[in-house]
């Protein structure tokens, strides 16, 4: 357990300027990056810049469909997650509109292909898919949105999965594939649940979300990961902590 504190220490201290870089230009914004209102044809003024993330925004605002969160969410996970792990099939688990599986391929085209899957799929996210499609033709026959079970999916050993805002006990079902398949996985938990989620014995002394997180990532280095733990600006999101993780045996 020492050493996997002094390692999420070492990794949060490799990210700290991006993070409060990111916490800064939030800030600065006349609007609240965290409201669940769906963005609409009338928030396209808010991003007029020539930044693939306005690009991104603008064509979800044409879109309609998804909340103004969801938008800041993915693109801050994306943006961390290629920093550490480049290249390999995504896998977006509990995807909703699967636009983190999009902007993990924009971000880095050596991925071939992503799965995008969800046991219910909004009616939206294809509406989604091909508006983006549209802006970037080369992410054409790339991405495949699948309504089914994340159990459901075959695992390869160089594969990214990623799951933004795995409610509850999803986060450790997703790590629970990971591990089984030896691969990357990038996780923000959230809805922890004291009485259903591992605590680690550590409730007594930390906030019991936060002793399942720790409880978590010490189980992915027991199981042989390097962990790197982050987190997106919490002006998003309280429960904003990022847990990566990769094979040992990848370095």
């Amino acid at each position: 357990m020492a050493d996997f504190f002094a390692t999420a220490k070492r990794s949060l201290g490799d990210d700290n300027a991006a993070n409060r870089g990111s916490d800064a230009t939030l800030a600065r914004m006349p609007f609240d990056p965290g409201n669940r209102s769906k963005l609409t044809r009338r928030d396209l003024g808010r991003f007029g810049e020539d930044t693939l993330f306005h690009r991104i925004a603008r064509e979800v605002c044409e879109c309609e469909c998804l909340a103004r969160k969801e938008l800041f969410e993915a693109w801050e996970v994306a943006r961390r997650t290629r920093r550490r792990f480049r290249g390999g099939r995504v896998i977006d688990l509990a995807c909703g509109h699967g636009l983190l599986a999009h902007i993990l391929l924009l971000l880095d085209d050596s991925s071939p292909s992503a799965l995008a899957i969800d046991a219910r799929l909004p009616q939206s996210a294809r509406r989604l898919h091909e508006r983006l499609v549209g802006a970037w033709p080369r992410l054409g026959g790339r991405i495949e949105l699948v309504q089914a079970e994340i159990s459901s999916v075959t695992l390869d050993h160089g594969d990214l999965l990623v799951s933004c805002h795995a409610c509850g006990s999803l986060t450790d079902a997703v790590l629970n594939r990971a591990i089984a398949a030896d691969a990357r996985v990038a996780v923000l938990p959230c809805c922890h649940d004291a009485l259903a989620n591992d605590q680690g014995g550590l409730g007594g002394w930390i906030d019991p979300a936060l002793a399942i997180d720790v409880t978590r990532a010490a189980r992915l280095r027991e199981h042989g990961f390097n962990v790197h733990t982050q987190t997106i600006p919490a002006a998003i999101t309280p429960k904003n902590r990022l847990l990566l993780a990769e094979p040992a045996s990848n370095r």
